[in-house]
């Protein structure tokens, strides 16, 4: 459920700091690349383009050798290859203890800078300073920017392209295709055979996971997600991950009644038993109640997966690679395969 945490977005900049930022854009505002018609090629000297999923042709004189971009993007290019080039990141990317968030992957967060660790947190003079040449981020909705704080988007996209990719309402091989092509154009090797094992891999789950759901005998699973206040069922039309899920033969809740773009319906707690399910997929980002906190919800304790130990993690924001989303699909199978149909 890629909806937004549900928190207030903060202002970025003292009004105090207006004039001292408006000195920065001016200093770095023409390194962007100009935007043209063409298509998407190849890494290399001369001009580069790329055509992203707004859509819109991007274009540099030059490949881009210095990104920024989502966490969750920055970790599927990653994934393809890429390496240097990624300079800066925003979204969640260190935990208080320090170590990366589980959406870094494999990303070295020690290695780029971080502009913004939250939602809303997006540090302008940071992303100036360090002379991006490509901004990378998800596209959930036509034209959302994922992360890219709306208050001052403006100032942002002024120093830089941009690459957007598409990630709702279609089902997940599409953007990982596409963060491959991005990052094949950026100099990634997609021969390269980490590259080829991670594709293997989940080429093979998803055959795995298409077996366990005709061998489990239509086991209903429900995409959800927990708040103090509501606790959501997931559309599975919209979500890349469960469209693909679906594609492989899952059963899923579909909520009758949804809100938040399309992305799922908020149930008061005391309506929490309205679709009942025999394996729940739980959202398990930091911004989400985990079962321990759920214990003390009345309503979840009733639910028949519940009750049953039938619940498995969800990654509602999942990494764009073939490596990162592998192991999601292998996990998804192992729960199906250990859960009974309850009704």
């Amino acid at each position: 459920m890629p909806t937004s945490p549900r928190l207030t977005r903060r202002g970025l900049l003292a009004a105090g700091g207006a004039t001292a930022l408006g000195a920065v854009l001016a200093a770095c505002g023409s390194s962007g690349g100009e935007k043209a018609a063409g298509d998407g090629g190849p890494a290399g000297g001369g001009p580069w383009t790329f055509t992203d999923d707004r859509p819109q042709t991007v274009t540099a004189k030059s490949t881009p050798s210095r990104v920024v971009a989502f966490t969750g993007a920055a970790a599927a290019l990653a994934d393809f290859g890429l390496d240097k080039q990624l300079v800066g990141v925003f979204g969640e990317t260190k935990g208080a203890d320090g170590k990366a968030d589980p959406q870094a992957g494999s990303l070295d967060v020690d290695k780029v800078e971080i502009i913004g660790n939250a939602w809303g947190e997006f540090s302008i003079e940071k992303y100036a300073a360090l002379r991006p040449e490509l901004l990378v981020t998800h596209m959930y909705d036509p034209g959302a920017y994922w992360y890219v704080p709306d208050e001052s988007k403006d100032k942002i996209l002024q120093l830089a392209p941009q690459a957007l990719v598409s990630t709702g309402r279609v089902a997940i091989t599409q953007p990982i295709e596409h963060y491959a092509k991005l990052a094949e154009s950026l100099g990634a090797d997609l021969k390269a055979q980490q590259v080829l094992d991670a594709k293997a891999r989940f080429e093979k789950a998803s055959e795995e996971l298409r077996q366990a759901v005709k061998a489990a005998g239509g086991v209903k699973v429900m995409a959800c997600s927990g708040s103090a206040d509501l606790f959501y069922v997931s559309n599975p039309k919209i979500s890349c991950d469960l469209i693909y899920f679906a594609e492989l033969g899952v059963e899923f809740i579909q909520p009758e009644k949804t809100d938040g773009g399309d992305y799922y319906e908020g149930l008061s707690w005391e309506n929490a038993g309205k679709y009942p399910a025999d394996l729940l997929l739980l959202d398990q980002r930091s911004t989400a109640l985990q079962p321990k906190d759920l214990a003390a919800k009345p309503a979840w304790g009733q639910l028949p997966a519940v009750k049953a130990g039938q619940i498995t993690p969800w990654d509602a924001v999942p990494r764009f690679s073939y490596a990162g989303f592998a192991p999601l699909i292998e996990r998804l199978t192992a729960a199906i395969q250990k859960s009974r149909k309850l009704s």
